[in-house]
Parts: structure tokens; sequence; C-alpha cells
């Protein structure tokens, strides 16, 4: 039994934590949320009442938090100076590259192991244990940074040293991001052709438009697998959430140099729908946007 403590329990957290339980690790977890610790211990978990008290005798610390001063703060503060040098850090947190470079490099200076190994999948995956890892770590780390994170993945992948997991999943949701406006795009178009929605997911799903957007996240109810299209655009992965990846992706390519005309387009688009309060709303949800009927999502 491996003893893991697992810091920040939110729509994605709680179900990683969940499922490390469920492989008979030992979870001390913690959340500023009450409640998340609540559903955290009903999963299986322990209940810790700090991140230093979660950390103190952990073998692995995951941490999953919202931005990068969060997870700068609570690394510099307060997991390296309780948890114990020999504990396997990573953070799965979507952040910006730099950030994950500077706690990996303030990690390294305290003698610890340190991977940032964002996830893609959304919450059902999170539940399923099915996410997809993307990892920047030491090449000799990743062996054990992979058995760490088996009881959560469907796929764990090296994307090269500290950062690259953060530059993978940037780049990675700023496709998902475009493609699936292009997909909302298309069905908006298909439906004042008077195209009906099933017969252009038949069509486009084994033509030359076939995408993840369309096969597997169908922005439109009733047709293709269930979404959260088919729940009113609920769960899933907020507008808000795919905004924060898109604003990290134009941050990114700004420092790099690169251009990214169709991410900075879809990044405006998102801004609009999170300007108009649908923020909490599943990203497929733009449709309704592209169609004009925003009203029909209050």
């Amino acid at each position: 039994m491996t003893r893991i403590a697992f810091i920040g329990l939110g729509n994605m957290g709680g179900g990683m934590a969940a499922n490390q339980a469920k492989a008979q690790h030992q979870v001390r977890a913690f959340d500023l949320s009450a409640a998340a610790v609540e559903r955290a211990v009903a999963a299986g978990c322990l209940a810790a009442a700090s991140v230093a008290e979660a950390v103190a005798e952990a073998e692995i610390v995951i941490t999953m938090l919202p931005a990068g001063p969060h997870v700068r703060a609570v690394y510099a503060e307060q997991i390296l100076p309780n948890a114990p040098k020999s504990a396997l850090l990573i953070d799965c947190s979507t952040i910006d590259v730099d950030s994950a470079r500077v706690v990996a490099r303030q990690a390294a200076e305290a003698g610890f192991r340190f991977a940032d190994a964002p996830v893609s999948g959304g919450i059902m995956a999170a539940e399923a244990g099915t996410l997809a890892f993307m990892v920047g770590c030491e090449a000799s780390d990743f062996a054990a940074v992979e058995a760490a994170l088996a009881p959560m993945s469907r796929v764990t992948i090296h994307a090269g040293d500290h950062g690259a997991g953060q530059a993978a999943k940037i780049c990675n949701n700023m496709l998902l991001g475009v493609s699936m406006l292009g997909t909302c795009e298309a069905f908006a178009l298909a439906e004042k052709l008077g195209l009906a929605a099933d017969r252009f997911f038949e069509i486009a799903s084994k033509s030359s438009g076939q995408c993840w957007s369309i096969t597997s996240y169908c922005p439109v109810p009733g047709v293709g697998p269930q979404t959260p299209a088919d729940r009113g655009y609920e769960g899933g992965f907020a507008s808000a959430m795919m905004l924060k990846d898109l604003k990290l992706a134009q941050e990114a390519a700004a420092k790099a140099g690169a251009s990214t005309p169709m991410g900075a387009q879809a990044e405006a688009l998102y801004a609009l729908f999170d300007a108009n309060g649908f923020g909490g709303k599943d990203f497929s949800a733009v449709i309704e946007l592209l169609r004009g009927r925003v009203a029909d999502l209050h």
C-alpha cells in the first residue's frame, strides 16, 4: 500500500483521488473546500487538516490546482518544507510552462524528484480512471511517474524534460478548442441548409472532416455517443477552463514568437461566451452562440 498525498479535490482531482483509493493506496486528501474533502473520504480517502499534514509521510504527492500561482505557492510554502525528501512529486494542474519549470527547479534544489503531468479527458475520464497524462520529467524518473499515475490513467506519455508536459497540454487544448469551434460551425451550417444532424454526423464521422470533436464529443444532443450535449451541456469540460487553456496558449505563443491566429480567434470566441455568463457550461455549448440561441442555455 503506497502512501499518497492528494492536494486539490475539485471536479478533476476528486475523481482522480478516488481512483487512487480504489487501487488500495492510502490517500491523505486535502482541499480548501470541506465538502470536497467529505466526498473524498466517502470515496475511501483519509482527510488531512492541511497540506503539511497530508504530505508529512507521503511516498507520492499529487497536486491538482487551479493555476500557476497556486502551484508555485503550495509547493514553495507547504510541500517542499514538509514532505519527505524521498517523495515523488507530481503536479497534474494545467499551468504555464514557466511555472512548471520554476517549481521543478525548486524541487530539484530541495532534493526532490518532480514531474509536471497535466491531463486530458475531462471529468468523466477522471472518474473512470481513463485520463491521458502528458509528462515532463527526467527520463530516469518516468517509470516511477507512470506507475504512480496508473490507477488514474488510460495512457501516460513522456513528453520530455520539465515543462514539456505543460507545453503538450497547452498545444493539445488549443487544437481541441479550434476543432470544436469548427465542428460547431459545421453543424450549425448543416442545420441552416436543411441537413439533419444525425445524417451529417454519419457522413462527417466517416469522411475527411472526421475529428474527436465529432466522433467522441459531438456538440449536438442525441447524435453519436452520449456527451454533455445530452445533459444540457452540464458537466464535462467547462468553457471557462477552455478559455483558461487558450489564454495560456496565447501567452506561450507570444513569448515564443509563434503565430497562432486560429488559437487567437478561438480565445476570442470563448471569451465572448464566458462574458455572457456561460463559463460553467461545457465548452461544446458554444454551438448555441454560433446558432444565435444562447437564450436556450439559461
